[in-house]
């Protein structure tokens, strides 16, 4: 979906509320937790995205604000919210299928895995393959859809990441001088495809507020907001670099002498942004070191208490992301308590769920060993989903007579190729399928083609 146009109020939950406004946030330790949280999201299936753009749909947006430890950066306009299906799609840890987010077998083990290295992997793959161009959500620039308009979006990127490894690591880098930093490194990423091009972008009115006129589209208009964009939207949300921010509204003043531009208050909700500091997460990621140690330690023990009734009790304020692995595996019946039965835990299995994740989630959430009556539920539900075996795809033969199903089913070549069902029909497998017609047509059969689906 489209994004409404900014409407941003006030900033969030942060770190730090200085009185003249500015936010200080540092987001490692957020990112380190949100990254679980949404792939705890997709694995319930409550995530949506356009089949055709991949964007996600409002429900989808609040769905993921509301589990973001700390909010999003603003409370009214979704940066963080809007950023995290998009990252997951293009990290390969979720895909579409009929409408909804799942989780591939990357996203399902990364679920268990150090939410760190997924964080690493998930940057590497947008610099790659990101699934939009971020320069789309600056709205206020107009005629991005013309005809080769914009410059090609993987390249501009690359410039952007080379940026951000290029920061002292710990030391906050002011916006502006970020800028000047990349101007005068060559850093660019060039926004218009071409000189003429720039006459296709504008504010306002394609002739009047084209950009195309000479002192109407400076550096830090068009590709310093795309470098915002970028490292607002995605490597702060990923928890890469820490953020000073404020209300964009009056942030900066540099298209104010544009046609058009007097009813803005800002060009993009990313011109709040004030200053970056390269974190150690952010290091890990860009490859400026070889080990990251985990600021996340998961769930601290003593967290949850579990019953021998199967109930599991909150005692202190769990991240969203616990909260949404429990609700996996057992029924919430209160504010603080989950109960856990055969039919909540074979759900979870059926949707792809490994009940071992639960085991290991509750040993480390409880001081105590976990009761008998839940470790024999958890195991028997186990044991009851490894009694039946998915072997594929196979196609199923109806024989004339069982006398020809029988010679089929016993023949030294065919045999092997498939499985009898019953007097009169044969199973074979969708890979032994080549070898099947070979065989059958070796002992003088034949499936018309007619017949073939």
């Amino acid at each position: 979906m489209g994004r409404r146009g900014p409407t941003v109020q006030s900033a969030g939950m942060t770190e730090d509320h200085h009185e003249d406004g500015f936010v200080v946030r540092a987001t490692e330790g957020e990112a380190l937790a949100n990254v679980r949280a949404v792939l705890q999201l997709c694995a319930t299936g409550k995530l949506r995205c356009s089949a055709k753009t991949r964007l996600p749909g409002a429900a989808t947006v609040a769905a993921v604000s509301q589990a973001l430890v700390g909010g999003d950066f603003y409370p009214a306009e979704p940066i963080s919210a809007f950023a995290w299906p998009l990252l997951v799609q293009a990290g390969g840890l979720a895909e579409l299928a009929g409408g909804r987010l799942q989780l591939t077998a990357r996203g399902r083990a990364a679920l268990t895995g150090q939410p760190a290295s997924t964080i690493a992997g998930l940057w590497t793959r947008w610099v790659s393959n990101g699934v939009i161009d971020e320069f789309s959500q600056v709205e206020a620039i107009k005629g991005q859809r013309s005809v080769n308009a914009l410059s090609a979006v993987k390249p501009r990127r690359q410039v952007v990441a080379r940026a951000l490894a290029a920061c002292p690591p710990g030391e906050w880098v002011k916006v502006d001088d970020l800028f000047a930093k990349m101007r005068r490194t060559g850093l660019n990423p060039r926004i218009a495809r071409s000189e003429r091009a720039l006459w296709r972008l504008y504010i306002s009115d394609p002739q009047y507020g084209s950009l195309g006129y000479d002192g109407f589209h400076d550096w830090s208009l068009l590709e310093g907001r795309y470098t915002l964009a970028v490292i607002f939207e995605y490597a702060a949300t990923l928890g890469l670099i820490d953020v000073e921010y404020t209300n964009p509204a009056g942030a900066r003043d540099d298209y104010r002498d544009n046609w058009g531009a007097d009813d803005l208050d800002f060009i993009s909700r990313y011109d709040g942004l004030l200053a970056v500091r390269l974190n150690a997460l952010g290091g890990y990621a860009l490859g400026l070191t070889d080990r990251y140690e985990p600021a996340d330690r998961g769930v601290a023990p003593g967290s949850l208490t579990v019953l021998p009734n199967r109930d599991i009790v909150a005692t202190s304020d769990l991240a969203p992301a616990d909260r949404l692995l429990l609700s996996a595996y057992a029924r919430q019946t209160s504010e603080r308590v989950w109960t856990l039965d055969a039919g909540t835990l074979l759900a979870a299995i059926d949707s792809g769920r490994r009940p071992e994740e639960l085991t290991r989630f509750l040993s480390a959430a409880s001081r105590r060993e976990l009761p008998a009556a839940v470790t024999a539920v958890i195991a028997d539900t186990a044991a009851r989903a490894r009694q039946l075996t998915d072997r594929g795809v196979c196609c199923i033969l109806e024989c004339a007579d069982p006398a020809l199903a029988t010679l089929i089913a016993r023949d030294r070549v065919a045999g092997p190729t498939c499985t009898q069902l019953g007097d009169r029909h044969l199973a074979v497998r969708a890979e032994a399928e080549p070898d099947f017609r070979k065989a059958l047509r070796r002992l003088g059969y034949v499936l018309p083609a007619e017949q073939q689906a």
